[in-house]
């Protein structure tokens, strides 16, 4: 009995600790704000502060509890882009879908990409010289699987904590789990007229592991940091993104927009 303590308790102890750090790796963020229906307005801007598109953002939450979000932009150049996420919100943010459709002049690459947190369903389409090629793949998708949740995550981390990480799917026709590493950055002053906010600043880093991310600086393959910044208060409001809407991307800009009335006066008959 001796003998078998000695040679297999230390190899349990081992397996705990690899369990117990797992569990902490795919932790949830909980829902400290409860999302609901909403609907907003976006423009789409380049680096150098050129607008390429306009958009908007809207969410409505089913009668069984499911949350749709649905992000779209629509650009100068005809291209379009469009985010549709479905998520639950029982006391901690769960993926349950995510579609994304890019298209037009603006993308490297025509794609469309379909992920089921559920099932571990990975299915990304891609369009290059006429040529359609789909790839399904299923992947071991953690708790904590975040693709189209960024902003709403954002809004629940804990700012006081000087690192958050939770994963994400890199969709594309190799579909692999990378981590987003984010940390809080350092505040900005934001007005609205004579209304002055606080805006509190993240930095998400991606890490790719294993040897993919070793290479992938030398490559030149590194995604860019995001930017995301938010009102912060006892309600946390998206205020401004900044960095790839998807892999590949160049570096764009996000922020609020208002509508515009028609300059058009309708005809009085």
């Amino acid at each position: 009995m001796d003998v078998f303590r000695c040679k297999f308790f230390p190899l349990i102890a081992v397996w705990i600790v690899i369990i117990q750090a797992s569990i902490l790796i795919a932790e949830q963020i909980p829902a400290r704000h409860i999302e609901g229906v909403t609907l907003g307005f976006l423009v789409l801007r380049n680096t150098d502060g050129e607008a390429l598109a306009y958009g908007d953002w809207k969410q409505v939450v089913k009668p069984d509890g499911l949350v749709v979000d649905d992000l779209r932009f629509q650009f100068k150049d005809g291209s379009f882009y469009e985010e549709i996420t479905k998520f639950t919100q029982r006391g901690k943010f769960r993926l349950v879908s995510d579609q994304v459709k890019q298209k037009g002049p603006s993308f490297k690459q025509q794609t469309e990409s379909w992920i089921e947190a559920e099932t571990g369903k990975v299915t990304v389409r891609t369009l290059e010289k006429g040529k359609e090629k789909t790839t399904t793949e299923h992947l071991d998708l953690p708790d904590d699987v975040s693709n189209g949740l960024l902003f709403i995550l954002l809004k629940n981390v804990d700012p006081s904590a000087t690192e958050t990480t939770v994963s994400f799917v890199a969709a594309s026709t190799k579909p692999r789990i990378v981590k987003w590493n984010i940390f809080p950055g350092p505040e900005k002053t934001i007005k609205v007229g004579l209304i002055a906010q606080k805006a509190q600043h993240y930095v998400v880093k991606t890490k790719i592991q294993g040897p993919a991310g070793t290479i992938a600086p030398l490559i030149g393959k590194q995604p860019p940091d995001i930017h995301v910044w938010l009102v912060k208060s006892e309600a946390p409001t998206f205020v401004e993104f900044e960095g790839p809407l998807s892999q590949d991307n160049p570096v764009w800009r996000i922020e609020l927009t208002a509508p515009e009335p028609d300059s058009h006066k309708a005809k009085i008959e």
